[in-house]
């Protein structure tokens, strides 16, 4: 992938279409101790809504963009600003299945969060070889892992810490068809007994037969680790991009 990784994002309010008249914006969250800088802001929060920016070019050429995503609070304030960073060549020839960087910048330009999937092959037919990404936060510290679990039916993902030890789980129903409604991803205690939280891909009507362009929401409890909160945010992206992402080539 030739994405310099060390290239640092443009400003949030250079971003095109990001900044809107009337968007409002979570203020500067107070520093606190063990907390990656930036993600202060899961700590006082308990749901995220994730929305995919709507790229009329690709929706009129079928040429596939980078994703760009804005994220909220359930208030309606703009809390981080997402994008991949992949090049055409990776993303016309892997389409769904390529390696990515994700950049999570908050509203102070800073780059408070990186999604590292490397390239892995997707199926039951692969057991061996499942999906997985990286959490990083700041970029080049690994607070945590999604890992796919093999399954006949039913998917699931591991999620870990930064010492790889299972801390969640994922659950996902057997059809991941968006076309008939919500489709909800549960969050479960390693043992699978308790859920913890979910992230569900909202359904958009009758958008989404035009755009792969997805709405998600992902909720944890109030007082769950912050780098746990990260990595289910995290999912959701892969998520995303495993069932959500059409190939157009």
């Amino acid at each position: 992938m030739e994405a310099d990784k060390d290239k640092s994002m443009p400003p949030v309010s250079q971003q095109p279409g990001v900044v809107a008249q009337d968007t409002s914006f979570v203020p500067m969250p107070v520093a606190i101790p063990n907390c990656p800088p930036g993600l202060e802001y899961l700590t006082q929060i308990d749901q995220l809504i994730i929305k995919q920016k709507k790229e009329l070019f690709e929706i009129f050429t079928g040429c596939e963009m980078k994703n760009k995503y804005l994220v909220y609070n359930t208030v309606g304030q703009q809390i981080y600003f997402v994008q991949e960073e992949t090049d055409f060549c990776t993303r016309f020839c892997w389409g769904p299945l390529r390696p990515f960087d994700i950049q999570v910048v908050d509203n102070y330009q800073r780059e408070v969060m990186r999604l590292v999937r490397p390239l892995r092959c997707q199926g039951c037919c692969c057991p061996c070889c499942l999906q997985e990404m990286e959490i990083h936060a700041p970029p080049g510290q690994v607070i945590g892992y999604v890992k796919e679990r093999w399954t006949c039916c039913y998917p699931k993902w591991d999620l870990l810490n930064a010492n790889q030890e299972h801390i969640l789980t994922i659950g996902g129903p057997m059809c991941q068809s968006k076309c008939c409604g919500d489709v909800i991803y549960n969050v479960m205690s390693c043992d699978e007994t308790n859920q913890v939280g979910k992230i569900t891909k909202q359904w958009m009507g009758l958008m989404e037969l035009f755009t792969d362009a997805d709405n998600f929401s992902v909720s944890f409890p109030m007082d769950m680790d912050v780098a746990a909160k990260a990595v289910v945010f995290g999912a959701a992206f892969l998520i995303d991009f495993m069932y959500f992402e059409k190939n157009n080539n």
